[in-house]
């Protein structure tokens, strides 16, 4: 007989699944869920808090042997991240559906979009890392159903915790407080989540999010021709599509590029090159003479101070582009100022 360790997976099949837990296929993946932008933290200790990542979203679905990175929009990034696939791989469950961010970290242990982008084309030798944060699946089980607290503890149940897989640190409480930390580190912001809450796919409630800088993904709408010993483009100009399905123009981006990334968009948007102007609205005056339109496909990710009072965006940065995310899905985020998200709401 043999008196060898048991196999992991026997012992987790022999322990009764979280409540809520359904038998069956892996849900399917059509969205992830998403925090819904405000103003103030949540207090209580019914959320939990953590750092939100500058990077890629993925969900990693493994099925036996088969291992696929999926991104939000259904795109499969799996032979851009080989590294991960093959430790996803290597995890003792047998199926599973993981969700969480690929980042690439700076020398200051700061998830950096810019790094992330490097290091996907080959032009930085950082590891990419994959920071899971939720369990979506397991071992024939939807967790879907589960509350939040429930399937973390199923996560952090697994034998997986080695580089290039991570696991996405959580504090209870003290919301306001973890913010004005992740402020002063130069961290992106907070993602703050009700530890009771199934996983609902799309924009919810249960998640919410707070940003320490103005950042945002944008429409690109034109392009203006270098100046001086500038290569590439001088500006690239920008919208974003509100809730009635209209294209806003929000003004020009000219700071933050590299001169490979000058480049590669200027190829880019010689491809998008329309016959016309896109439609769009715009508040006060016209845009500038003299830019280039483009169809409006290109994504990009853009910081900023502020907002004019016209719609413009003040003093605004380029950051890269969101390979990840179509056009249409770019809508301004408002910050839902409703207040009432408190340890009692729902």
């Amino acid at each position: 007989m043999n008196r060898g360790r048991r196999d992991p997976a026997i012992d987790r099949q022999s322990k009764a699944p979280p409540p809520g837990a359904r038998r069956g296929p892996p849900p399917r993946l059509e969205e992830p869920e998403l925090p819904t932008l405000v103003t103030t933290p949540p207090d209580g200790e019914a959320w939990f808090n953590e750092v939100k990542y500058d990077g890629y979203r993925l969900f990693a679905v493994k099925t036996h042997e088969r291992v696929q990175l999926i991104t939000r929009n259904g795109l499969d990034w799996t032979a851009r991240a080989p590294a991960v696939a093959r430790a996803i791989a290597d995890v003792p469950p047998p199926t599973a559906v993981f969700d969480g961010e690929l980042v690439a970290l700076r020398e200051d242990g700061i998830s950096s979009f810019h790094e992330l982008q490097r290091a996907i084309s080959g032009k930085s030798d950082r590891p990419l890392l994959f920071y899971i944060f939720d369990l979506l699946y397991l071992d024939g089980w939807d967790l879907t159903a589960c509350r939040l607290d429930d399937r973390k503890a199923e996560l952090a149940k697994l034998p997986m915790w080695k580089d290039p897989l991570r696991t996405s640190d959580h504090r209870v409480g003290r919301a306001a407080e973890m913010f004005r930390e992740a402020c002063k580190r130069g961290l992106e912001g907070i993602v703050y989540k009700r530890r009771d809450a199934p996983y609902r796919p799309g924009h919810t409630r249960e998640w919410l999010k707070i940003k320490c800088q103005g950042r945002e993904e944008f429409v690109v709408l034109g392009w203006t021709s270098p100046a001086g010993h500038r290569t590439g483009l001088g500006a690239l100009h920008v919208g974003f599509y509100d809730a009635g399905g209209r294209l806003n123009y929000a003004g020009g981006v000219g700071t933050g590029f590299s001169e490979d990334e000058l480049a590669a968009l200027r190829r880019i948007v010689d491809r998008l090159a329309p016959s016309a102007p896109p439609p769009f609205v715009y508040a006060g005056a016209a845009p500038q003479r003299g830019i280039h339109w483009v169809r409006p496909e290109l994504v990009v990710e853009v910081r900023y101070d502020g907002w004019s009072g016209l719609g413009r965006l003040r003093h605004s940065v380029f950051v890269g582009r969101r390979e990840d995310k179509p056009a249409a899905d770019v809508v301004r985020e408002i910050p839902d100022r409703d207040e009432t998200h408190g340890p009692s709401s729902r």
